[in-house]
């Protein structure tokens, strides 16, 4: 089955209820299973553009070289898939792109954003990520986080300086230790996770997560999985119930069906060979 016909895919940003504008953007090509959130930082509009930049990026790219390729074939310079080197070598050059225009326009200087990338091929998803926006995955009656961010909260946590509980409430919750167009490079950080009929998977920005707990997220999604449109609008509607201090964005992807590349009987038998 083709990839736009096993997904069902549906995205919702909202500017919450206390900033000005929304410097959130989602980006969605049903056609090749992929999804694309960034959330922007900058003053003025800066983060705005950032994020637009990002997911623009990405979405072209990528969509445009899958129209000639499967995601599953092997790159030919890299010899990894292609899936992978695709959300590495574009998220690279948005990172180029909002750089260079950071540094000619002063009023984009010091702009950035994070971005999360998922890539649905093969029975798998290819994910690629810079900064806290996360990528969740329903699996059954279970949520859980299959990104890590890159914070400074997080690497507290991970060095056993700070709980889980205790960074909730932090004050330092957006200080991102990486980010998408700060500097001339950046390094994705990029993993192929397998797919399985039923999951659900979640794209989200902090607006979300900083406003509602993980548990709660699990619920809504969990008892509205049916009805992904009403997901969304749930998710963000209890973020901003809960004060809605930034902008919410979400994507949410149900697999319905296995989405397996067709192969040859003795592609088959290789692959059992290399077992």
């Amino acid at each position: 089955m083709k990839v736009a016909d096993a997904l069902q895919i549906f995205s919702k940003t909202h500017p919450g209820m206390v900033r000005a504008h929304n410097e959130d953007s989602v980006g969605v090509e049903d056609a090749c299973g992929l999804v694309v959130l960034a959330d922007g930082m900058g003053g003025y509009n800066a983060g705005e553009v950032a994020s637009g930049i990002a997911v623009s990026v990405a979405t072209t790219e990528i969509a445009q070289r899958l129209r000639l390729a499967s995601a599953a074939d092997l790159d030919p310079v890299t010899h990894e898939e292609l899936a992978v080197s695709l959300l590495r070598d574009n998220i690279g050059k948005a990172n180029i792109s909002i750089f260079h225009a950071s540094q000619s326009q002063p009023q984009y200087a010091g702009m950035g954003t994070t971005i999360v990338v998922g890539l649905f091929y093969d029975n798998r998803v290819a994910v690629g990520h810079v900064g806290d926006s996360r990528m969740y995955r329903l699996r059954g009656e279970k949520l859980e986080t299959i990104t890590r961010d890159h914070s400074l909260l997080q690497e507290l946590i991970d060095g056993g300086m700070m709980s889980v509980e205790d960074a909730r409430h932090s004050k330092n919750k957006n200080l991102v230790t990486r980010a998408v167009g700060i500097d001339a490079n950046v390094m994705a950080e990029i993993h192929v996770h397998e797919v399985q009929t039923g999951d659900v998977y979640l794209l989200c920005s902090d607006g979300l997560n900083d406003m509602v707990e993980d548990q709660d997220i699990e619920a809504i999604v969990y008892a509205m999985q049916g009805n992904l449109p009403l997901a969304a609008d749930q998710l963000i509607q209890m973020a901003n119930d809960n004060g809605g201090r930034d902008n919410v964005s979400v994507i949410l992807v149900k697999v319905l069906a296995d989405f397996a590349v067709p192969r040859s009987w003795q592609a088959k038998l290789l692959s059992w060979f290399k077992k």
